[in-house]
């Protein structure tokens, strides 16, 4: 084999050896563990004989690694090809074999959970066979570098991920393509110079594609840039397929961190990126750990990661977002970071809600730089519509062009900037073209308003939400019919509940609480007969419009009544009451108006007008009594990112749709008529 794409389709189409015990979304549990140790085999043979003799004095992995070559070691005495030198005991000799690597490595493969394979293969007698495999391919770097090794290594990744049921920790290639861009097309003459070194950060990282894809862009404008990259997976055969593509490479596998980045196990905790790109599972429920988040949140503040606010637990994807801003530089230059998202972080969330605080502390402090809607259909595991949030602590302002991007916010409309698949892979039917990405970067770039490219100010997503209150009118009458409607108040109907009280009475064996029920039943509803035997004796036709003269009359019908607390005594007030618009406005003791909680009503106003003002223009003429409350304004932030680029279509003339429906009725009475001549003939 003379190039990596001969070793991907070999090792592609004997992968078929698996059918049978193995599912094929279950084959890179098998394939790509052996890959890595194939090459880990290949790279250490030239020097296995000067380790084996070193370790019989020195157990050091950093001595051993040195003598080694390379960041890992091994001193079993096996090799791949010795190991098929004894197939009756392949399975042991194998489990020495990699119990010999190194931590570092012997690490990635209990996250593999390769053990568990090793057993499988075995049971089936498929274990020889698939080591005679990879014991046919030279992985030395003679024969393939880190770089081809790195792109053997990703394009299986990609071929199996692709080919998963799921695919819930791959994102298309394509799509990171688009983000890396976004991300980096500002600085690309800064990446230009020589010895430049560049970090990238991924803290829910999969398998790593973003890191690879990022790096090998970087890598494209400038060969001699040294990238350095990071990342945090929770997922254990993910973190292992990260980590062991590092090592591939000759890179550091240790800047990934195994855990829940989300939890107090931030595996990079002080680490600051320039770059970051993230595509964290949509709409993750987070109320399994949400203690550990929550003491940060209260504890630290801003000082921890989640001081903007906390999200509703059904969906953490605002809090990967607070996460990934905390990993931002604070230096001169700063940092530029890409993330996807489902719609709900554009959105979901009222005024004052988790959700829209952290969306007001990412635009007031001119973090959101950009956000791209993506078509549907283009991840494995979702046909939903994404976004791709373009966050900068330090805004790139072109002065010669007249794009000044600080205090601004660009919106693009990309759903139709796709092509759609000739086979489906999953959920995805629909990519982007390199032409589609070549062009949403020159959009995105241009900084310019356009049919699919808007620009706002930060302000314009902002809003106070204020309440508006109508005063309370009621009038009072003491009748059959008013009477009736006690039972339909809370308080006055708890008293006494005739299911069940009749549920209680029915069982066999009453408990002592069982009992005390029942006796409170029964006094409710002598209470309740006493309360209705007081108000019938005092019926009237009298319509009272003025709560205090009311009082005045029922409060003494009750005065020897002690068990009719202030609670129930409401619930009878209330029950007599009906609204009344016409009737004199309710006040509280100091004389302030009381508001009528069924007439209560919101309004969003735009937080860069008066509020005042507004409440003249757009409420007081309509409702001229209304007052807002103050106490209850809040301040929101939402992105209604598709309604900006929405286009309203006219409806059609109502005389054109009659035409066409007494058209189509023409048409079908012809019809029937020609179907009833042709029954006629028949008959």
């Amino acid at each position: 084999m003379t190039n990596n794409n001969e070793y991907v389709q070999f090792i592609w189409k004997n992968a078929e050896i698996l059918r049978g015990p193995y599912q094929k979304e279950e084959y890179r549990d098998v394939i790509l563990p052996l890959v890595v140790l194939r090459r880990f085999d290949s790279l250490l043979e030239p020097t296995k004989d000067q380790v084996l003799e070193k370790a019989k004095t020195v157990r050091h992995d950093a001595i051993l690694n040195r003598l080694a070559g390379y960041d890992f070691n091994n001193t079993s005495p096996f090799t791949f090809k010795t190991l098929l030198r004894d197939p009756d005991n392949i399975a042991a000799n194998l489990r020495n074999y990699i119990q010999g690597f190194s931590q570092n490595v012997r690490e990635i493969f209990e996250h593999f959970d390769f053990e568990d394979e090793i057993e499988k293969m075995d049971q089936y007698n498929l274990l020889y066979n698939v080591l005679k495999l990879f014991a046919s391919m030279d992985f030395s770097v003679e024969k393939v570098s880190n770089m081809q090794m790195g792109y053997i290594f990703e394009e299986l990744i990609r071929r199996f991920s692709e080919n998963a049921e799921a695919g819930d920790h791959y994102t298309p290639r394509e799509v990171i393509q688009l983000m890396t861009n976004l991300v980096l097309n500002e600085d690309q003459s800064e990446l230009m110079e020589d010895g430049k070194i560049v970090q990238i950060g991924d803290f829910a990282c999969g398998t790593g594609g973003m890191l690879s894809e990022a790096s090998e862009y970087i890598k494209a404008l400038n060969p001699s840039t040294q990238v350095e990259v990071f990342g945090q997976e929770f997922n254990p055969k993910s973190y292992a397929i990260a980590c062991a593509d590092l090592l591939i490479k000759g890179q550091n596998a240790g800047h990934i961190a195994f855990g829940n980045s989300l939890t107090d196990q931030d595996g990079h905790q002080g680490r600051e990126v320039r770059y970051a790109l993230m595509n964290p599972p949509f709409g993750v429920d987070w109320k399994h750990y949400k203690a550990p988040i929550e003491e940060e949140h209260e504890e630290k503040g801003f000082g921890g990661r989640y001081g903007a606010g906390l999200p509703r637990t059904s969906d953490g994807s605002l809090l990967f977002m607070q996460h990934m801003v905390s990993k931002m530089k604070q230096d001169e230059k700063g940092s530029r970071m890409a993330i996807i998202q489902s719609g709900s972080p554009l959105f979901t969330g009222d005024a004052g809600s988790g959700e829209s605080e952290v969306r007001r502390w990412l635009l007031e402090n001119d973090l959101v730089e950009g956000i791209i809607a993506l078509p549907d259909q283009l991840f494995y595991n979702t046909g939903i519509n994404t976004y791709v949030w373009i966050l900068s602590n330090r805004k790139n302002d072109d002065l010669q062009k007249g794009a000044v991007r600080t205090g601004k916010v660009q919106l693009i409309d990309a759903r139709e900037y796709y092509t759609t698949m000739k086979k489906s892979l999953g959920q995805k039917r629909h990519e982007l073209t390199g032409k589609h990405i070549q062009e949403l970067t020159r959009l995105y770039g241009e900084f310019k308003e356009g049919e699919n490219s808007k620009i706002f100010d930060n302000e314009d997503f902002g809003y106070h939400k204020i309440t508006v209150e109508q005063p309370l009118q009621l009038n009072f009458q003491i009748s059959n019919e008013r009477i009736e409607g006690l039972y339909g108040e809370a308080a006055f109907s708890r008293l006494y509940d005739e299911e069940k009280y009749q549920e209680l009475l029915g069982k066999e064996k009453k408990t002592a609480a069982d009992e005390k029920k029942i006796t409170k039943y029964e006094e409710g509803q002598k209470l309740q007969e006493v309360i209705v035997n007081i108000l019938k004796a005092n019926r009237s036709d009298t319509v009272y419009k003025n709560r205090e003269t009311f009082l005045g009359v029922l409060e003494p019908l009750f005065k020897d009544h002690p068990d009719v607390k202030a609670g129930l005594f409401k619930s009878i007030l209330m029950g007599l009451a009906e609204r009344d618009k016409t009737a004199d406005v309710c006040k509280d003791k100091k004389g302030n108006k009381e508001p009528d909680p069924t007439l209560r009503d919101t309004e969003n106003v735009p937080i860069t007008e008066n509020i005042e003002d507004y409440f003249k223009r757009e409420v007081l003429p309509h409702v001229p009594d209304a007052w807002i409350d103050d106490k209850k304004t809040k301040i929101g932030y939402d992105i209604p990112l598709t309604r900006h680029f929405y286009n309203y279509e006219s409806l059609r003339p109502a005389v054109d749709i009659q035409h066409d429906i007494q058209r189509e009725e023409e048409e079908l009475l012809g019809l029937m008529e020609g179907l009833f001549d042709e029954a006629i003939q028949r008959v």
